[in-house]
């Protein structure tokens, strides 16, 4: 059985998205989304032309501080509207991923947790 979940200390965790809607479905029909009933939480956040910054921003916030995510994937042309509170984040869990849309190719120079990397095992773009 496939799942959408990592391990951290024996612990099972979410992956969340942030993305377009065709990233989103994707995911959520490989098993990945997660709907807590009684508070009708998710893990994942469809973002579309009607979609705020803010409501991005408070989702980000909001998924990258539960204890139950791993990994936060998220649309590269969609973190370049939070891209401030990105390069702020400094934690290992969960752990942003930047990637691709259908629509937007991924942009390596632009991805903020790959610049970090590179800096860190001292490989200067």
């Amino acid at each position: 059985r496939m799942s959408n979940r990592e391990y951290k200390q024996g612990q099972e965790l979410l992956i969340a998205i942030i993305g377009d809607e065709d990233t989103v479905t994707g995911f959520l029909l490989a098993g990945v989304g997660e709907v807590i009933e009684a508070t009708s939480k998710s893990n994942f956040l469809m973002v579309d032309e009607k979609t705020t910054r803010e409501a991005i921003e408070n989702r980000f916030k909001t998924l990258t501080t539960r204890e139950d995510v791993g990994i936060l994937l998220i649309n590269q042309h969609i973190a370049d509207d939070i891209r401030y509170l990105i390069e702020d984040y400094d934690q290992m869990y969960p752990t942003i991923l930047e990637i691709p849309s259908k629509e937007k190719p991924y942009k390596p120079e632009k991805d903020s947790i790959l610049k970090r990397v590179n800096r860190l095992l001292g490989i200067e773009s």
